[in-house]
């Protein structure tokens, strides 16, 4: 699997991810899940260039030009629900893209909260067969949730290829998907953090992502 992680480079990127985890920034809603989207479409933008072509002949009103068009078919997932802003940024580039939705979330399974386990409950998605995937989901901290959403997608069909997209990862769930995925994956990550603290969540990260951008869960 190759790995690609957007904080060994500078760009623009580094800059969002600095708002998104500030604790002052994070009071405004609107800003945090923005930065999310901004994130998102600049990870399109570069995930595009790795994509197949063909030239298109468009007619303009002074003659005829040839353009490198996307020659693959786009099926944009993202995990529920946090994965939304994400997802809309990444649509904002591959906007003809067609669109999956799958309902992945962990839940401790012990009473101090340090073990944790991913249930599916639900899924709306085309079929991936012959497509380019492209999974996203802003936190890949044990890789658990999003294992299961790449387990339950390749369920519909075989994709031509696979792309996965996360704001901030970890060495683990790095590791998981590893282990989990086909070796010709990608994995794109705006940063990978040291590591999760003692209740799986990735630490410096900047906290959980849907509670950030939508308000506080029951």
């Amino acid at each position: 699997m190759k790995v690609i992680n957007f904080s060994e480079q500078n760009s623009v990127i580094n800059h969002f991810m600095a708002e998104v985890r500030d604790k002052s920034y994070q009071k405004n809603r609107l800003l945090f899940r923005n930065n999310i989207e901004r994130i998102g479409e600049m990870m399109a933008y570069e995930l595009s260039k790795t994509l197949t072509y063909k030239p298109k002949t468009v007619t303009t009103p002074l003659g005829t030009i040839d353009i490198p068009m996307i020659k693959d078919e786009v099926l944009l997932a993202t995990v529920l629900r946090a994965g939304l802003p994400f997802h809309q940024g990444f649509l904002r580039v591959f906007d003809h893209a067609e669109n999956g939705f799958v309902s992945a979330f962990r839940m401790y399974t012990n009473r101090e909260h340090t073990e944790v386990g991913i249930h599916t409950e639900y899924m709306a998605s085309p079929s991936v067969k012959g497509k380019t995937l492209i999974i996203v989901d802003p936190m890949l901290a044990t890789g658990g949730s999003m294992v299961a959403a790449y387990e339950a997608l390749l369920k519909t069909g075989k994709p031509h290829q696979v792309h996965i997209a996360s704001v901030i990862g970890t060495p683990e769930g790095v590791e998981m998907l590893q282990k989990s995925v086909s070796d010709d994956v990608t994995l794109w990550c705006a940063a990978i953090d040291p590591g999760m603290n003692e209740h799986k969540y990735i630490v410096p990260g900047f906290g959980d992502c849907g509670d950030l951008c939508f308000g506080e869960k029951l």
